[in-house]
């Protein structure tokens, strides 16, 4: 079964019920995994006890991968090599190092950032 790292952009998607996006997720043959940066940008959204209590159930179908030091120091690299060119940030840089990493694929909507990575997806057409 083969891992994929899902980006915040397309879980974003779909907790709003994007329709691309929930027939996407719904169908995906594989194992779905997040990184633990994704986990904290999307509790940064949150806006009331109810939506926490449903993205904490969403949450428990991923497998969430920590930022380790191999992994941080592969994102400062990722970072410097595309900051200028794709303006990647570290929490993007973090992300993609994670998928590398663990040999996954990258599957977000995110071509600017992650567009020049050997195993990036993007899943559906907004």
């Amino acid at each position: 079964m083969e891992r994929s790292i899902i980006d915040t952009d397309v879980i974003i998607d779909y907790l709003r019920g994007n329709r691309k996006a929930v027939q996407f997720l719904k169908s995906f043959e594989g194992e779905l995994c997040v990184s633990a940066i994704t986990i904290a940008e999307l509790y940064s959204g949150i806006k009331s006890d109810e939506e926490e209590k449903d993205l904490n159930y969403f949450l428990s179908l991923f497998t969430v991968y920590p930022v380790n030091n191999e992994i941080a120091k592969s994102g400062r690299s990722l970072r410097n090599k595309w900051h200028q060119s794709h303006g990647m940030g570290l929490a993007d840089a973090l992300i993609a190092a994670t998928a590398e990493m663990n040999d996954m694929k990258l599957i977000s909507l995110n071509r600017k950032h992650f567009g020049m990575l050997d195993r990036f997806e993007v899943p559906y057409q907004k």
